[in-house]
């Protein structure tokens, strides 16, 4: 009797049968100051989040809870936190998040790309037994059912899958750009072009790959060894691995629209926050009354780990002193103290003091605004304190001369731009 591809029951046996492995190793040097002491993956996203927790979430709701996580790049912060908020699951059941740091356990070198990352850890992989192998980014905001995937993967017969998504023409050249066949096999795969390939029949769009792959376990180990012995290759997925298999195994390419979680009227939510502005307006997105990432859903919840902290607190209410904040994110340990917030997302811990005014500001944890101090357009980094009187985002040549301002006109300030304390913006 054949077997229903599509039932659940299926799916969780294709996900029971999968190890996943986070790439979270990267520098996110596009963020600019804001990964000068932290990982990408470890910054902090939509007020009480690490961007880390958006692949491990998808994980744990999808039924894959066997996951490890390569770190490289300035990752204290990000493993004291998958430590603090991640270490719930059972061994006993098989399941764990584990960190994966570079240990040089194959050879003498770090990470040299991200299939050479994989490669340095497949005497670990090899002992979970997994059929199945889901590679991720960490550094995306999204939420999918990788149950889905997995699914479309084995009824495609396929040796590897590609979660794929259109992207913008002008912005496709920052991704791997892939060209399909009518049954959705990839022909052709592009990494970062100058010049992308629009979508037939649609010139404003890209089909670019998401960083997500599945592969038949075996399958990837048997080309993790081959590429680790060829001279000329980088040891990355995109430049080496993708190009060189589609040419001679079966390669698909997975719709994000087929396996996205929360799509409304069509839409799907996926963000790479690599850049200072991409970042601002990702957290002002979550602003809105609506917005296109609903942080509020149960049934596909995003967990992270969060101190216990006392609630938010407004305080003084008269004409001229009054505490409160509008269409904004306020996290626990926030005290508004006689100022006036707009548009913008707190972190936790936050004080803001009498007569400032913020708007479309993103405050990461334990920022400290003193009086009178006006904010617009900003992203402020953990620990920072700003000075009574201060004003940013007002006179933006001034901002150039002591923190960095995007093209745009997002201003970004971290403690050192101000001559405070190093390494607090963990």
């Amino acid at each position: 009797m054949q077997q229903d591809l599509s039932s659940s029951r299926f799916i969780s046996t294709l996900t029971k049968n999968t190890v996943a492995l986070i790439l979270a190793g990267g520098k996110g040097s596009r963020l600019k100051d804001l990964t000068n002491w932290r990982a990408k993956p470890a910054v902090p996203f939509g007020g009480k989040f690490r961007i880390i927790d958006f692949p491990l979430s998808n994980c744990m709701n999808s039924g894959v809870r066997r996951i490890g996580v390569i770190t490289q790049y300035k990752s204290h912060s990000l493993m004291q936190h998958i430590h603090r908020g991640w270490g719930f699951l059972r061994g006993e059941f098989n399941e764990f998040v584990e960190i994966l740091p570079a240990q040089q356990r194959l050879q003498e070198e770090w990470y040299k790309g991200t299939a050479d990352a994989v490669f340095q850890n497949l005497d670990i992989l090899r002992q979970t037994n997994a059929a199945f192998v889901l590679v991720l980014a960490g550094d995306h905001i999204y939420k999918m059912d990788y149950g889905q995937m997995l699914a479309a993967h084995v009824r495609n017969n396929a040796d590897m899958t590609i979660a794929c998504v259109n992207v913008p023409l002008n912005e496709a050249k920052e991704f791997g750009v892939v060209r399909v066949d009518e049954q959705d096999r990839i022909v052709d795969f592009k990494e970062k072009p100058e010049s992308p390939d629009p979508i037939p029949g649609n010139p404003d769009q890209a089909f670019a790959s998401m960083g997500i792959y599945v592969f038949n376990a075996s399958f990837l180990y048997e080309q993790l060894i081959r590429d680790a012995d060829a001279p000329r290759s980088a040891h990355d997925f995109g430049r080496d691995i993708i190009p060189y298999m589609i040419k001679k195994y079966r390669v698909y390419a997975h719709r994000f629209t087929e396996s996205c979680v929360g799509a409304s009227n069509g839409n799907y939510y996926w963000r790479d926050v690599g850049t200072v502005d991409a970042y601002w307006e990702a957290n002002m997105e979550l602003t809105k009354v609506v917005p296109e990432l609903n942080l509020y859903d149960s049934q596909w919840p995003i967990w992270t780990y969060q101190e216990q902290l006392p609630p938010a607190k407004f305080v003084f209410d008269n004409e001229e002193r009054c505490g409160r904040a509008t269409d904004s994110l306020v996290s626990g340990g926030c005290i508004i103290s006689g100022a006036k917030i707009s548009n913008s997302v707190l972190f936790s811990d936050v004080r803001i003091n009498s007569y400032s005014t913020i708007e479309g500001a993103v405050l990461l944890p334990k920022v400290d605004i003193g009086r009178y101090v006006t904010l617009n357009r900003v992203v402020i980094d953990k620990g920072t304190r700003i000075p009574d009187g201060m004003e940013i985002g007002v006179d933006i040549e001034q901002d150039k001369k002591r923190f960095y301002v995007t093209d745009t006109g997002i201003t970004l300030v971290t403690p050192d731009m101000l001559g405070q304390s190093l390494h607090q913006a963990r």
